[in-house]
């Protein structure tokens, strides 16, 4: 019997070192939400499995023989490839840092799509920003809000009037226009990763 066909695209978010011929990765549609897929490792001959880095953007056609579970690649065709956060180290480990905690939660249905489009917002920034540190601050607020969560009257109220006004001009501003240090950006965010251990069902970790 014919296992499930599915077709969609997808970012990539997490990747296991190869093990039994397979790469294990796990994907996020804006459609069909996490994917948990494995990959042949690529032999002598062809594939038509492209290798997919983290943070890609691919076209995938998928197949299950478990009803979804786990998903085997059958193709593979690279929409977007953000190779220039591997440039940086603050950028490739807060982008890693995102996509873990995307790839850590179950994005509800309606909020996928929205996901999805943040996704393509903040990898695009963490390639071209030289602040990398305000992309994962504004990308875990905007999360937490596609989330259905009030933090922007619960902790961002809650923050003291001075740091209210940085954490505004953080999260308003274009990146081009910021000029908040660096340390007001690492307690801001500190502060951001606090309320949502404690106050959200997000998991951080």
């Amino acid at each position: 019997m014919p296992g499930l066909q599915l077709h969609t695209n997808a970012f990539v978010l997490l990747k296991k070192l190869p093990a039994d011929r397979f790469q294990q990765f796990t994907a996020i549609s804006a459609v069909h939400g996490p994917l948990l897929c494995l990959r042949r490792i690529a032999t002598k001959s062809a594939s038509t499995a492209a290798a997919l880095d983290l943070f890609d953007e691919a076209e995938l056609f998928l197949e299950s023989s478990n009803q979804g579970r786990t998903w085997f690649l059958k193709e593979a065709r690279l929409l977007v490839r953000h190779g220039a956060i591997g440039r940086s180290y603050d950028a490739l480990r807060l982008a890693s840092a995102f996509a873990a905690v995307i790839a850590r939660n179950p994005v509800h249905e309606e909020s996928r799509a929205g996901i999805y489009a943040l996704l393509q917002q903040t990898f695009a920034a963490f390639s071209a920003a030289g602040r990398p540190d305000i992309v994962y601050l504004k990308a875990l607020y905007c999360f937490a809000r596609h989330e259905g969560y009030p933090v922007k009257q619960e902790w961002w109220q809650g923050l003291p009037a001075g740091d209210r006004a940085a954490a505004a001009e953080l999260l308003n501003q274009p990146l081009s226009a910021q000029a908040v240090a660096a340390p007001v950006v690492a307690d801001l965010t500190r502060r951001l990763e606090d309320y949502l251990r404690t106050h959200t069902e997000i998991l951080m970790e």
